[in-house]
């Protein structure tokens, strides 16, 4: 570890130069491939206990497959960790660009602002819109921006509520910021295909182009910052925003985002160390140089009508690769104030966007040869694959677990005692790294601390969030397995609208939707609790989520529960306990978080869904 943190301190004096960022990729490549490879000799070794059969040397295999996402994430996170404690500024040494920044730079660029809808009210999408409007407006900067509102929406009715809606907006910002609203009447390629028609009708009019989805928010400063980084940065093509959740009346959403807050900070630091300008697009909450985006991103479609064919469902990381090979940079920037989204308010919303992005990542295995793609790029549309394929070998692993230790005379002939342990607690601590990392972080700054709650409440909802993740990880492993089985045979996700509104999962729902995931996790928990009890409690690390996925999806999708967690504290978020830009919103959670404790229930929930 001295050695990183002296490696890591050298790259802070000199954190843009070429020979240094080559240093950190080969760092950083050592110590992922040396880590799995001791990872695979320990379980090996844990293995050998009664000689290694034709079981034992598939689960080697199926542990293989899942240690890059597992490894590489724990790499990123301890990277992470030591730049946010030990750089003097964390962002400069992972985006050398911000030190040009004096912050007060006059715009001098063209703005396109970018909102994608399908089938989304129009309220919501009008709530985030103006207040970002306000901003950019009470900052005198109106007459560089142009908002377009671009649709696919497919349902009439809402269509003409869009139109009603967005015409008043315009209406409104005449004269100071103009507003364009188009719908597609063919919504050929997805939302790439509705960027890819905004760049041929609009695209040479502007400079850059900011990107929101429906359910995106960036306030007039991060709008700002992130314009003037491109503006003082022209080898810049795609400004990644770090992205967190919007506080939410959703228990599943609040449970989540929390996790996802603990865990994206030092995971996309310590990316950021080592990828430079190889970094990642998601899509959404970025900015992209539009004359290098137009000449150089587009996408065709592939060949095959199957579900692996046509149009790329998830463009991002494609855009991103093709910029990279066009010589410009693609960098994010890691801070928290950039932008948020809102999650899907139950497993069943979730489980279907997953879905979504899990077949459109299984395209990218015909991008990974593509000419002139940087070695990381093709690392990063590999492990995007990795992502999922990681999931058939998680549930392989229980399978075949179960059946070697219930065929064995004794769990001591199946697996060496202390080599298990062992492995298993690195494992969990690997799994866990992110959330670590930050939690670390967040406990020794007492301002971070009380902007979480306070300590005690930051540490009870760290502990609810580690069950809350045990629970919920299985159950989209067997989701992504079972939906990667149906690829081939011709079954595809295709682009639903989603349901963001909280609402409730009737159990009967859940059961018919999960009911595989529970017969497989009762299955494994039954087999072991006849044959090996002893090894009942580590199996139930993966069995457990499965075995209880319907009442998990009924219970955190309950507006309910959802409102007395947010009343009570749990999950609570920064933007919570603190004024910030997201108070012009009026969100049902921030609501719910300044009400006194003593606020009855029956006004949470209406608060809740309102």
């Amino acid at each position: 570890m001295s050695d990183l943190a002296e490696e890591l301190g050298g790259a802070f004096a000199a954190p843009g130069r070429r020979p240094a960022l080559l240093r950190r990729r080969l760092l950083f490549a050592l110590l992922v491939g040396t880590t799995i490879a001791g990872l695979l000799w320990l379980f090996g070794a844990a293995l050998s206990a009664g000689g290694l059969d034709a079981i034992d040397l598939a689960l080697l295999v199926l542990f293989g497959v899942t240690l890059p996402w597992t490894v590489i994430g724990f790499w990123n996170a301890t990277i992470g960790f030591l730049v946010m404690r030990f750089a003097p500024d964390p962002v400069a040494a992972v985006v050398p660009a911000v030190t040009r920044l004096r912050g007060d730079e006059p715009i001098t660029a063209s703005v396109a602002l970018l909102v994608f809808i399908r089938n989304e009210m129009p309220a919501r999408v009008l709530r985030n819109i103006e207040a970002m409007l306000d901003g950019l407006a009470a900052a005198g900067v109106g007459e560089r921006f142009h908002l377009y509102v671009l649709s696919d929406t497919s349902d009439p009715a809402i269509a003409a509520a869009e139109e009603a809606s967005f015409g008043a907006l315009a209406r409104a910002w005449d004269g100071r910021i103009p507003v364009t609203y188009r719908r597609r009447a063919d919504n050929a390629g997805f939302k790439a295909g509705n960027l890819r028609d905004f760049c041929v009708r609009w695209g040479d009019r502007h400079d850059l182009a900011v990107t929101l989805d429906a359910d995106s928010f960036i306030p007039a400063d991060a709008v700002l910052r992130m314009v003037r980084l491109m503006q003082v940065a022209p080898e810049i093509g795609i400004l990644q925003g770090l992205v967190v959740g919007m506080p939410s009346t959703s228990a599943f959403a609040r449970i989540f985002q929390f996790g996802m807050r603990l865990g994206m900070r030092s995971y996309t630091i310590g990316s950021a160390w080592w990828q430079g300008d190889c970094g990642p697009h998601w899509g959404h909450n970025s900015v992209l140089r539009l004359k290098p985006f137009i000449a150089h991103c587009h996408i065709p479609p592939l060949p095959g009508n199957g579900p692996l064919g046509g149009h790329v469902l998830s463009h991002d990381q494609i855009e991103a690769a093709l910029m990279r090979r066009a010589g410009y940079e693609v960098r994010v920037l890691p801070e928290e104030n950039l932008g948020w989204e809102e999650n899907p308010p139950t497993l069943m919303e979730f489980i279907r966007r997953d879905l979504r992005w899990c077949q459109g990542n299984m395209q990218y295995w015909r991008f990974l040869f593509l000419p002139g793609l940087k070695a990381v790029s093709r690392y990063q549309l590999a492990f995007a694959l990795l992502m999922f394929l990681g999931s058939p070998a998680w549930m392989g692993l229980l399978a075949l677990g179960t059946l070697g230790v219930a065929q064995a005379p004794e769990p001591a002939a199946f697996m060496h005692a202390e080599a298990g342990f062992a492995l298993l607690g690195l494992t969990l601590v690997m799994w866990f790294a992110p959330k670590i990392a930050t939690t670390l972080d967040v406990l020794a700054r007492p301002d971070l601390r009380r902007a979480f709650g306070g300590g005690l409440r930051f540490a009870a909802n760290v502990a609810l969030e580690t069950a809350f993740f045990l629970l919920l990880s299985p159950i989209m492993w067997f989701s992504h397995t079972a939906f990667l089985g149906g690829l081939m045979f011709g079954r595809a996700i295709g682009w639903a609208e989603q349901t963001r509104d909280d609402h409730a999962v009737p159990f009967g729902l859940a059961l018919r939707r999960l009911w595989p995931h529970m017969l497989f996790g009762w299955t494994a928990i039954g087999i072991l609790a006849a044959m090996a009890p002893e090894a009942l409690p580590y199996a139930l690390l993966i069995a457990g989520g499965l075995a209880l996925a319907a009442p998990f999806a009924v219970l955190t999708a309950d507006p309910r529960v959802g409102a007395a967690l947010a009343r009570l504290g749990i999950g609570r978020l920064p933007e919570e306990e603190m004024p910030t830009a997201l108070r012009a919103l009026r969100l049902p959670a921030l609501a719910l978080a300044a009400a006194p404790a003593s606020s009855g229930t029956a006004e949470a929930t209406q608060c809740s869904q309102s």
